[in-house]
């Protein structure tokens, strides 16, 4: 299993200081490192990323909080393609110079994520 990532302190997740272990086999990394890498940046898959970052300069309006859940969406939809979920669902809670993407995730083994991913606005 991987090691869990948090996706508020964007470093790995210790408990009295022992790396703790991805509770989903990777899930919960995969969705992370989806929206947080920008797409096209990693050289060994061009494929992963996702477009949030265009939205660190937009005003903190309503089609901004629109388009940050599709470009949530698209990111996140390769997971649901190979299998590791058989759903994702993304909404957005709208927070002071912040947005907040909204995420449940349905894994294949039957279990659901739910977790919250910053998005910064101006």
């Amino acid at each position: 299993m991987d090691t869990l990532i948090n996706p508020h302190t964007r470093d790995y997740e210790l408990l009295a200081g022992a790396a703790q272990r991805d509770p989903s086999g990777g899930l919960i990394n995969a969705i992370y490192l989806r929206l947080s890498t920008p797409l096209g940046s990693y050289w060994a898959n061009p494929t992963l990323g996702s477009r949030l970052h265009e939205l660190a300069r937009e005003k903190d309006i309503a089609s901004v909080t629109k388009l940050a859940g599709q470009y949530a969406e698209q990111a996140l939809a390769p997971i649901i393609a190979d299998g590791r979920a058989t759903a994702i669902n993304v909404s957005t809670e709208r927070q002071a110079k912040r947005l907040a993407l909204l995420i449940e995730a349905h894994a294949a083994n039957g279990d659901t994520l739910t977790f919250k991913h910053p998005v910064q606005v101006i």
